[in-house]
């Protein structure tokens, strides 16, 4: 029950930021975001209907490809959400606040972003762009960022058609900013990197990343492997993620014991347990102070020449 009464506090405010961002504004200045959002904004410009409405009735498609493509649980939240936020935009009378086009473009992008990304983050769906991305995805394989980027292009192509090449300049701003705070609301103010090593002198890196950098690894063993000094014998493998704060700092730490090691960086997209260092945390911030004291750095010496 906690749970769920935290869900619909967050997803209630999630639809209000979104409100906030298109009736403060993109509505009252003509500018769109991407999306099914973009599209009821486009119809309610050019034929003067109630965006109300206009987002309900075009959500409807979406909302039928999500019953086919979604959990049930997350059909109804959203069904609900997009409901609430056309009645809020119905109902509220905010103005707009500032005439400054590159501000409206931003704030609102932010707004937006922030309150889409906050339903998503809840299990719901605030704007139908995405489900067709799903569908599409699992009918064809292609991926789902691509079916949205598409679907935005054209969108914002009939936008400089059918309005201005300018208000579709600014919607492409919205746009770029609401889909980076989605991203920023999901995953969260850390962003963490994977890296695999491979080196003759792997002990002593190893010890260096726990120690210097503080972040956890995994040893495995590699039986062997053909390089650019030809046959590889086998050697172990450290496999870590770090924050990518630290990525510069690693790397020169590694350079400095192994000028030759092989390094694969790759993206993480969660991480759950384990040791990784977040910033973000009175701790995080200790760690990025020069005379930070290891708490274990005993422990892991002792482990390291055993």
């Amino acid at each position: 029950m906690k749970q769920i009464l935290s869900e619909i506090f967050q997803i209630s405010i999630g639809i209000l930021l979104a409100s906030i961002g298109l009736k403060m504004f993109l509505l009252p200045n003509g500018f769109l975001d991407g999306g099914v959002t973009g599209i009821a904004i486009l119809l309610s410009e050019l034929f003067d209907f109630n965006i109300s409405y206009v987002l309900l009735i075009v959500s409807i498609p979406f909302l039928i490809l999500a019953w086919f493509n979604l959990s049930k649980r997350i059909f109804a939240k959203s069904v609900i959400s997009i409901i609430s936020l056309a009645i809020i935009i119905h109902f509220e009378n905010f103005g707009s606040i500032t005439e400054d086009k590159l501000l409206i473009a931003i704030f609102g992008g932010l707004f937006l972003g922030a309150g889409i990304g906050l339903t998503i983050r809840n299990g719901a769906v605030l704007d139908g762009s995405e489900i067709l991305g799903i569908f599409i995805n699992n009918r064809l394989g292609i991926s789902i960022g691509k079916v949205v980027l598409l679907f935005n292009a054209i969108l914002f192509a009939v936008t400089a058609l059918l309005l201005s090449i300018e208000v579709a300049m600014y919607s492409i701003l919205t746009f770029i900013v609401t889909a980076k705070v989605i991203d920023l609301m999901i995953e969260g103010l850390e962003d963490y990197v994977g890296l695999m090593i491979v080196s003759k002198h792997i002990n002593e890196i190893d010890f260096e990343l726990v120690k210097i950098i503080g972040t956890g690894t995994t040893l495995y063993q590699g039986s062997g492997g053909f390089g650019k000094r030809g046959i590889q014998s086998s050697s172990d493998i450290i496999h870590t993620v770090i924050n990518r704060i630290d990525i510069r700092r690693t790397y020169n730490l590694i350079d400095s014991i192994d000028k030759n090691a092989f390094i694969i960086e790759f993206d993480v997209n969660n991480i759950k347990g384990g040791i990784h260092t977040k910033y973000i945390s009175k701790e995080g911030f200790k760690k990025l102070s020069p005379t930070m004291q290891f708490k274990h750095k005993k422990i892991i010496r002792e482990e390291f020449t055993a």
